[in-house]
């Protein structure tokens, strides 16, 4: 069944108003018409079956026929920091990591970094990543869209690591600590229900320089490998959150 996220002011105890591109998606798309059930979500707090009463131009009216429970979530909410990488790589990795469970995703330039950064050109790609989360979070059935933020600085991605219960930044030199290694502990000292954050570092196409590991390190990261194989730059945050989630119990670890 389609998924779409509203605003909270949409979404009201009885009804839903559908607006924009997503009404033209039901209406023109879809070829939705009266009598139709969908899932909405404000991707807070609420989210409802219910089935469309009118469709007009660029906008669809709906009533609320059950609430749903909010349960798509993982309990270890994982952010992929992603050094820019060429072309449209960047995409690739939001639509994916959105559909495995990342709950945000922080670009960064770091000192190996290709890409030339223009900060004039960056609000429409900013954007144009935002709406590639919110449609991989609907195709998947998540309950929340992964935010997308202003890309950082090295230093400035440094300075935001306090704000994580574990860091992870993946060094394909690394030759003792594996991930796992990292997630055993970490995830046995959290109780069932407990909820943390993790972040899960990933460098440029030319990997970390030896002064950014040591940084790194500085800054409480802990440094791993993602096995005997190196992966590509857009890769390497797919397999590490994937694991982070397995470990946890989301896809049947522990």
């Amino acid at each position: 069944m389609q998924r779409y996220f509203v605003s909270a002011e949409q979404l009201t105890e009885r009804s839903v108003v559908i607006l924009g591109d997503d009404a033209r998606h039901i209406g023109k798309v879809m070829r939705g018409k009266p009598g139709d059930k969908l899932i909405v979500s404000d991707g807070q707090s609420r989210e409802a079956l219910v089935e469309i009463e009118s469709i007009e131009a660029g906008q669809v009216t709906a009533n609320i026929v059950e609430s749903l429970k909010m349960d798509h979530e993982a309990r270890i909410r994982v952010t992929v920091a992603q050094s820019l990488p060429k072309g449209d790589k960047m995409e690739t990795v939001i639509q994916r990591c959105t559909e495995i469970g990342a709950v945000a995703f922080v670009p960064f330039l770091s000192e190996r970094t290709i890409v030339q950064y223009d900060a004039k050109k960056e609000g429409k790609r900013l954007e144009r990543w935002r709406k590639i989360a919110k449609e991989a979070a609907e195709q998947s059935h998540r309950n929340r869209i992964p935010s997308v933020e202003q890309p950082l600085s090295w230093k400035g991605l440094l300075s935001s690591f306090e704000g994580y219960s574990l860091v992870c930044y993946c060094y394909e030199k690394e030759n003792g600590k594996q991930l796992r290694d990292a997630l055993k502990p970490f995830i046995e000292q959290l109780a069932s229900d407990a909820a943390a954050d993790v972040l899960i570092v990933v460098g440029p196409e030319g990997g970390f320089s030896e002064r950014e590991t040591l940084e790194a390190d500085q800054a409480g990261a802990v440094s791993v490998g993602l096995g005997k194989r190196i992966l590509r730059a857009e890769t390497a945050g797919m397999a590490a959150l994937t694991c982070v989630l397995y470990e946890s119990g989301e896809m049947g670890g522990m």
